[in-house]
């Protein structure tokens, strides 16, 4: 199916022309363009910012992302509390996959600190990421069914999440916001038959696996809508810095697992699916193959992790410990893709800088707004949806 951006309309005066800025010029006096917008009204991710978009007709010639109505600056406030005062906050930069930004500060910490981790707190620091990628993709991968209306992919994956949140609140005490990983290692130990009742959740979500595909994938309206839909060029994928799901769909074997192995993903046994067709349907059918990779991965960890030893390394007093003056750059693989903090401290209580690389800014600002040119409006949320970005990392 011909993709609708690989050829832009001959018809070039629909189109507003591009100023010396390098912006289009347009005039709305003139009838050609209409001014709309779409959010804010929090449906998710296409809620928590607002989009300008000038139409002609029912195709967007232009676009602008508008953000600010999360009212965040969590960096700003980590200057002003302690190391682990910080973990509150850093574990609302993205709601529906904290655990990845708790990991990047315990790690960016330790390493700072120069603290070693036990290995057993690793392997449940692996676990604990996993079921994290696990709950998010099925919020994610029937969500995008969700854009184009077809509701009951998302009642099922929400149903199935809620199973894995329930392993969550058993371990950590929380369903969403976990702060189980700390600097030095985790918070405790595996409750007594944790492994039984996550090995039932996982054969419930695979049967869901096959049902999705039958009732997404393979349905017509739904096929018709994504296949050919929101290209993204392979070319942008470095100019953009595009990460994840959105990169493999290109054609681009990207993983940080993989790439730059961390705690102990390199004794694992997996591959990265990847496809090169980069349309709407390819991103959600990859995130398809990483549900049932992510699932093997589970297994796989709960099979090794020790039964006995420390989850925790030693540490000073949290409320007086100093941290060593340096600097660090800490990334892990979240569902979105390459997920970092770049710390740096003085020598003080109290981090001097913390930045977040976060793949949303990118793919939900100046992606965005080049791949909605030429997009019809009825495909605007769906698009939105399948970069898989998360709006907290933006106002940071």
């Amino acid at each position: 199916m011909k993709n609708k951006l690989f050829n832009i309309s001959p018809d070039r005066s629909k189109y507003p022309t591009i100023g010396k800025d390098g912006k289009p010029e347009i005039d709305l006096s003139s009838g050609k363009f209409v001014k709309i917008w779409q959010g804010p009204n929090h449906p998710g991710v296409t809620g928590n910012m607002s989009l300008e978009l000038t139409v002609s007709g029912d195709e967007v010639v232009d676009a602008k992302t508008h953000v600010g109505y999360l009212h965040r600056g969590f960096e700003k406030l980590f200057e002003r509390r302690k190391y682990i005062q910080c973990f509150p906050t850093s574990i609302r930069m993205c709601v529906p996959e904290a655990d990845s930004n708790e990991y990047c500060l315990a790690v960016g910490t330790e390493k700072l600190a120069g603290i070693d981790v036990p290995d057993r707190a690793k392997w449940l620091r692996m676990l604990t990421l996993e079921m994290s990628r696990l709950q998010m993709l099925l919020r994610i991968v029937p969500g995008q069914g969700g854009t184009m209306g077809l509701g009951i992919g998302v009642q099922w994956g929400m149903y199935l999440r809620d199973l894995i949140l329930d392993r969550f609140e058993e371990l950590t005490g929380g369903r969403i916001y976990h702060m189980y990983i700390l600097p030095g290692g985790v918070r405790g130990g595996l409750p007594e038959g944790f492994e039984t009742r996550l090995e039932e959740n996982l054969k419930d979500i695979e049967k869901f696996v096959h049902r999705i595909d039958n009732v997404l994938y393979q349905n017509a309206v739904f096929r018709k809508r994504a296949m050919g839909v929101g290209y993204l060029d392979p070319s942008w994928v470095d100019e953009y810095g595009v990460v994840g799901s959105n990169a493999r769909a290109a054609g681009f074997k990207r993983d940080v697992r993989k790439d730059n192995p961390y705690l102990f993903y390199e004794q694992l046994d997996w591959e990265v699916p990847i496809k090169t067709e980069s349309d709407i349907y390819t991103r959600a059918r990859i995130r398809w193959y990483d549900l049932q990779v992510t699932i093997d991965l589970i297994r796989q960890i709960l099979a090794k992790i020790p039964k006995t030893g420390d989850v925790r390394a030693k540490t000073p007093n949290v409320m007086h410990w100093k941290i060593p003056a340096g600097q660090t750059y800490v990334k892990s693989e979240s569902s979105r893709g390459e997920f970092g903090f770049f710390m740096v401290s003085d020598g003080t209580d109290k981090p001097r800088r913390i930045n977040l690389r976060g793949p949303s800014y990118t793919h939900a600002v100046p992606l965005l707004e080049r791949m909605l040119i030429n997009t019809n409006i009825a495909d605007v949320g769906a698009l939105m949806v399948s970069l898989q970005t998360c709006p907290p990392e933006i106002e940071r």
